[in-house]
């Protein structure tokens, strides 16, 4: 599951490199927190939600396919604050 999330969000994203995800696994409930520069914020959330809502839906057949539960929460890192 972890890696189908990864594969997906670097593919899509500018900086692939500050991607990261956490998987937590609690009996058939899989918790992903994908965490993505602040600048792809946009880029994965998409239009209207509409990529962030088309990644949950691929991440839910391949969890049915598995027989479990997903979830996916979208976390933004921390920028360092830029001194002029």
């Amino acid at each position: 599951m972890k890696d189908l999330l990864n594969y997906i969000v670097t593919n899509l994203v500018s900086k692939p490199e500050a991607v990261s995800i956490e998987e937590q696994n609690e009996g058939s409930n899989v918790t992903l927190i994908l965490t993505v520069d602040s600048t792809d914020m946009g880029m994965v959330i998409g239009k209207g939600g509409q990529t962030i809502r088309a990644i949950r839906k691929l991440l839910t057949v391949r969890a049915i396919a598995e027989n479990v539960r997903v979830n996916l929460q979208l976390s933004e890192s921390a920028n360092p604050a830029v001194s002029s």
